[in-house]
């Protein structure tokens, strides 16, 4: 699957807890009360997990994971990482980390 298609597999599994799909940063997100929680950048699905937290450091674990670079500067976004379409599987599991994190 593309990024694009498990990103949109994402959004329809979460759309019945009023999960929508929007954009943030020019690029396609996932928003919960208007506010963004998961963003697709290229073959990289970035979530808001909070820095420090257990899910945080689980994600930063992954190969390839990072945090995240909205506008490819130097300026890493530190409660967000971004996990690589090769670890497309875990993506449902962090969408649902950084939606719980999001409701505090």
């Amino acid at each position: 699957m593309t990024s694009d298609e498990w990103f949109d597999e994402i959004a329809a599994r979460l759309a019945p807890q009023g999960v929508v799909a929007g954009k943030v940063f020019g690029k396609r997100a996932l928003k919960a009360d208007s506010k963004a929680f998961a963003c697709l950048k290229g073959d990289l699905l970035a979530f808001r997990l909070g820095a420090g937290s257990p899910e945080h450091t689980a994600a930063l674990a992954v190969p390839g994971a990072e945090l995240f670079l909205p506008a490819d500067n130097d300026r890493p976004f530190k409660d967000w990482v971004a996990v690589p379409v090769a670890a497309a599987d875990s993506w449902p599991r962090w969408a649902d980390a950084a939606l719980a994190a999001l409701h505090g």
